[in-house]
């Protein structure tokens, strides 16, 4: 049976569904666990009980949730190594990056790249061919599609 919506307790059985079948209390591995979370999302799907965009808005708020907790934790918790639930966290010291935008040439050269992208996008719209500083003709550099994607804000 379609569901035009989902109520509060709808979703708290999704939840709850989820952890029974995705989480369960086995200790699965985290390729277990994206498995098993592709799975319920077919089952899901496929059942035709749910409305799948309120499912999807959802999930999407729960994960915001989720991550928000993680991160926060992460933050407080002690710097040591500790294993939980199956999972291992180890702590590393961050190493140093080197910063390359004090070197006065290489921000000449990166001022150049971006010049050179600028003649390429220029090359890339125009009718007839252009030509750079140094008499060189600027090629039609081909295009790659992006990905489309699916925006959503809360």
């Amino acid at each position: 049976m379609y569901l035009p919506s989902v109520k509060k307790d709808k979703i708290m059985d999704l939840i709850r569904l989820m952890q029974k079948e995705v989480v369960s209390s086995e200790l699965p591995t985290k390729k277990e666990l994206v498995r098993k979370g592709k799975e319920f999302a077919c089952r899901l799907a496929d059942s035709g009980e749910y409305n799948l965009q309120e499912v999807y808005a959802n999930a999407l708020r729960l994960k915001e949730s989720i991550n928000a907790v993680e991160a926060e934790l992460k933050k407080i918790l002690p710097q040591e190594d500790f294993e939980a639930f199956g999972i291992k966290c180890s702590y590393r010291q961050g190493g140093d990056t080197i910063n390359y935008k004090d070197d006065p040439i290489y921000l000449e050269l990166l001022k150049d790249v971006e010049q050179r992208k600028e003649l390429l996008k220029t090359a890339l719209k125009a009718k007839d061919p252009i030509f750079d500083a140094y008499g060189n003709e600027v090629p039609k550099v081909s295009t790659t599609p992006r990905k489309s994607s699916l925006a959503m804000s809360f």
